[in-house]
């Protein structure tokens, strides 16, 4: 059996108390509720942790109005991708051209019609979940289902720059599956899409930490991000991930290593320093797997950490 989906978390924002606890009644049993009674308060529960999934906001507000309470927050990359909806009585003047050009996505007029409100932030849920499942899509390799190198670029440069700050260690494992040409031409490209998908996904599992990261980097070669690692304990996860490889027993009679799919790895580790780049650790980690493949491939070689 599934997991029940966790319950979508609303923030309501109104200087009126009665105002929220009538919007807290019409969606408590359904969704997880947030209060706040001004715009500072309400960013702070936006920055949080755990953040809304959409914000209902009052427009006039003493301080800081909706229009400067969303503006905010559409420019602030943590809470950009969160829905707005203005809460606004018939009687003010909308500028609904002004709320949808800060970012807004709907309004909703007091008093409350409740089906009507009800309708809309589930409407407004539902583009988002969608909107999240786009862009999931697009990191993701189509045929391998692990992160593609875009995500991997992405990945790199966070974790960079969190090992420039603490001064930690970031280790890299590049992987090419040993003459995978010969494996497509003796098997077919059905039996090759095949390997790569066991390949990948044995390699995922072989990551214990959250924290490290698996790619496909392109073709038949894999990459992997292993923050806060250094040079040895990189080398005992690739001493795992070619152990997990072999226990598949893939047949390979076209290899001319073994009859079985094999994996060259190439391992560099770094402390960033501020004159050098992301683009450091690949050059190092990409030679030292040239250097497995030059050497007889099902081979894993690595660099002492990289020093400026």
């Amino acid at each position: 059996m599934n997991p029940p989906e966790e319950r979508a978390k609303i923030l309501i924002v109104d200087d009126n108390k009665q105002n929220i606890e009538i919007l807290m009644a019409l969606f408590r049993e359904e969704y997880k509720i947030a209060a706040a009674i001004n715009a500072k308060r309400a960013m702070k529960i936006a920055r949080s942790d755990t953040q809304p999934d959409i914000i209902l906001s009052d427009i006039i507000m003493p301080e800081v109005d909706g229009y400067q309470f969303c503006a905010e927050l559409k420019e602030d990359p943590k809470t950009k991708h969160i829905p707005i909806i203005f809460v606004t009585a018939v009687s003010e003047i909308m500028d609904e051209n002004r709320g949808f050009a800060l970012g807004a996505v709907d309004y909703i007029t007091k008093p409350f019609h409740p089906p009507m409100v009800k309708a809309r932030v589930k409407l407004h849920l539902n583009l988002k979940r969608k909107q999240e499942l786009l862009e999931k899509f697009a990191f993701i390799d189509a045929l391998t289902e692990i992160p593609n190198r875009r995500r991997f670029d992405e990945t790199l440069y966070k974790e960079w720059n969190r090992a420039l700050r603490s001064k930690t260690s970031l280790s890299m494992i590049m992987l090419d599956i040993d003459h995978f040409k010969d494996f497509n031409d003796t098997y077919g490209h059905g039996q090759g899409d095949d390997c790569l998908k066991r390949v990948a996904k044995a390699m995922e599992w072989s990551l214990r930490r959250a924290s490290d990261f698996v790619a496909r980097y392109g073709g038949e070669e894999f990459a992997v991000i292993l923050p806060s690692t250094t040079e040895p304990e990189a080398c005992t996860t690739a001493d795992l991930i070619r152990d997990t490889i072999k226990a598949l027993e893939i047949q390979h009679a076209s290899s001319p290593v073994t009859s079985q799919v094999t994996l060259s790895m190439g391992i560099a580790t770094i402390v960033p320093e501020g004159h050098q780049s992301p683009d450091d650790l690949i050059t190092e980690a990409d030679r030292q797997l040239y250097m497995a493949k030059r050497s007889g491939r099902n081979t894993i070689m690595h660099t002492h950490t990289i020093h400026s």
